[in-house]
């Protein structure tokens, strides 16, 4: 039963987030009769919520139980008052993220009014390689990941798109090389977004933050202090023995 309940919330998408009964029941591939109990369990427990029309959606105690995810929220407390400084500072896009199996999944983000529009989401996926954010969490992955992403198709979204494995692996050794990555117009053709990573107690890579700007950027090089100063920034209040409230560099770190 957790299994079809679990597939009965998986029918919602960014695109659809408001279902009929028969709607879930076509999605999940489940019988309506099933479908019918099953969401009854859901919408008492408070997993979904009915409308007035009958349509089902979220519920709030689902977002409440989620947002108790370890590398979700205590990540995102360290890391809010960075983000809203180099936002402050740069006036542009501002992403958290962090890897999830193969895939990118943002954990924060906060755009501005005039920024260049991006295709991400707070709690969305996306795929590693074309993102700034993607590069800097694979070139930081475990060797299996890595090799599992370089040996599958990579999909292309621009003409700008790497696609090939070669070219992607020298990416990856330069984004260790030199602690930031650059991705220029391979998600969309006027967005560039340059990320960094976020380490934690252990020393791992276990976060990356990057900012997205409209593309071309001549002056992009200007960028990358104020993004490593962000990412070091959280990666002292994850290292520090016990959270405290960070202080908040408005301009970064002299450059090391």
């Amino acid at each position: 039963m957790t299994v079809r309940a679990l597939r009965l919330l998986e029918a919602f998408t960014p695109d659809r987030r408001e279902l009929t009964l028969t709607e879930l029941a076509h999605r999940a591939g489940l019988p309506l009769t099933t479908t019918h109990r099953l969401v009854n369990d859901l919408a008492g427990w408070g997993a979904v919520e009915r409308d007035v029309d009958g349509r089902y959606r979220i519920g709030l105690r689902l977002w409440e139980i989620a947002s108790l995810a370890p590398r979700g929220l205590g990540l995102r407390e360290a890391a809010l008052p960075f983000l809203e400084d180099l936002f402050q500072v740069t006036q542009e896009n501002v992403q958290l993220a962090v890897r999830e199996g193969l895939d990118v999944v943002y954990v924060e983000r906060i755009a501005g009014h005039s920024a260049v529009p991006v295709l991400t989401r707070v709690g969305g996926r996306f795929a590693m390689p074309p993102t700034g954010v993607g590069l800097v969490l694979l070139a930081h992955a475990p060797a299996d990941v890595q090799e599992t992403v370089l040996e599958s198709p990579l999909q292309r979204f621009t003409e700008r798109t790497i696609t090939s494995p070669r070219e992607l692996r020298r990416v990856l050794a330069e984004v260790r090389r030199t602690g930031i990555a650059i991705s220029d117009r391979q998600v969309t053709m006027d967005a560039l977004s340059i990320g960094a990573p976020v380490y934690g107690a252990t020393g791992d890579v276990v976060a990356a933050v990057s900012i997205v700007v409209r593309a071309p950027r001549p002056q992009r090089a200007s960028l990358i202090p104020v993004v490593r100063a962000a990412a070091r920034g959280i990666s002292r209040v994850l290292r520090a023995p016990a959270m405290s409230p960070p202080s908040r560099p408005l301009r970064p770190d002299p450059e090391r």
